[in-house]
């Protein structure tokens, strides 16, 4: 009974074999394309194809037979996997054809759908526009380096050796190739350096205005470890803290509008001396009677700090070979990140810094 079935079963697949025959051949040549000629190929090759169902059954065949019946199954197999692979290559083969006879694109012509196009930086934005204002009011844009040396970064500026400011733990110090043993270089602190550089090497009267990145350790949702800085100073005769109150006092009216109230409060910073905060009103609540208690953003005082202003301190000027007795001068710097927060009500400094598109396309 079992050795009849056994041959029920090699007959079965001899007469599988014998159906299928050079059937995939025209079921080959009739694709036209790729995606088709896959298609008809795991029809036969494929878990479920036809030629793998008969394979299934080389099992129950008697063994005396097996072996010849497997052969079989083999050498259709490979018949089948040339076949396709002839053909594949002439599918290729015409569709590279097909694209050289083609008419040729004229790469030259706009596209149909033009690409979306970006815009700039909230920070590269606010910094621009604030460079602008100052130039308008006479001022000259310099650059500097971002590697600095400690004399330009602190002494010169009358910095105190224990300020500090110096402390490696608000510092980026760095070790330069090739640079002299005895230099101090480090990531500059902030963009009053270039105000050294260009007073140590021009001669008065100066009006300059500089921006650009500036490093110290620090990294909460206010401050972030790289920021951007725009200081700017003016050196002639017969300066005086008139002259600083009413630069700035214009300068702020055409940052936030000229109706904005402005106010210089006392301060210190080693380089300047007076030194000064300027405060603006508000921009976030209505200041009906000077203060809203329930704006968070200036706490109930009405007033904002947007920059931190003065009289260059004469000891600048002397380190930078400027008669302190003939001439004066004040400086100022701001946070560009601090306006660009103020302008676009945004909590958080580390968002202008993660580059996630989805914030971005917001301004």
């Amino acid at each position: 009974m079992n050795d009849t079935l056994g041959t029920d079963v090699a007959a079965e697949i001899e007469a599988g074999l014998a159906t299928l025959g050079e059937r995939f051949r025209g079921a080959f040549a009739a694709c036209n394309s790729e995606p088709e000629l896959r298609a008809a190929n795991a029809a036969i090759l494929g878990k479920k194809g036809e030629l793998t169902s008969l394979l299934k059954l080389l099992g129950r065949v008697p063994p005396e037979r097996r072996r010849e019946i497997g052969e079989q199954v083999n050498a259709t197999r490979a018949r089948v996997e040339a076949c396709f692979s002839g053909r594949l290559l002439e599918l290729a083969e015409a569709a590279r054809k097909a694209d050289l006879e083609a008419t040729p694109f004229d790469l030259t012509l706009p596209g149909r759908t033009p690409a979306p196009r970006g815009h700039l930086h909230p920070i590269t934005r606010v910094k621009d526009e604030i460079l602008d204002n100052f130039r308008s009011l006479g001022f000259e844009v310099a650059w500097g380096p971002e590697v600095e040396h400690e004399s330009n970064n602190f002494t010169k500026l009358a910095f105190p050796p224990d300020h500090p400011a110096t402390d490696m733990q608000d510092t980026f110090w760095v070790h330069v190739a090739g640079a002299p043993p005895d230099a101090r270089l480090l990531l500059r602190t902030h963009t009053s350096s270039v105000q050294v550089r260009e007073m140590s090497t021009h001669a008065p009267p100066l009006a300059i205005v500089s921006g650009g990145a500036v490093y110290r350790r620090d990294d909460d949702p206010t401050h972030s470890p790289m920021f951007h800085q725009i200081e700017g100073f003016l050196v002639d005769e017969r300066v005086t803290f008139a002259s600083l109150k009413g630069v700035l006092s214009e300068f702020v009216r055409r940052l936030y509008g000229p109706n904005v109230p402005v106010r210089f409060r006392p301060s210190y910073f080693p380089f300047v001396e007076p030194g000064a905060e300027v405060d603006i009103g508000c921009v976030f609540c209505s200041l009906d009677d000077g203060t809203r208690t329930s704006c968070r953003v200036c706490k109930g005082s009405g007033w904002l700090e947007v920059l931190g202003s003065g009289m260059v301190h004469p000891a600048v000027l002397e380190h930078c070979g400027i008669d302190a007795e003939r001439y004066t001068g004040f400086a100022f710097g701001l946070g560009v990140e601090r306006v660009a927060m103020l302008r676009y009500g945004i909590p958080d400094i580390r968002l202008l810094f993660e580059n996630d598109p989805r914030f971005l396309a917001q301004f």
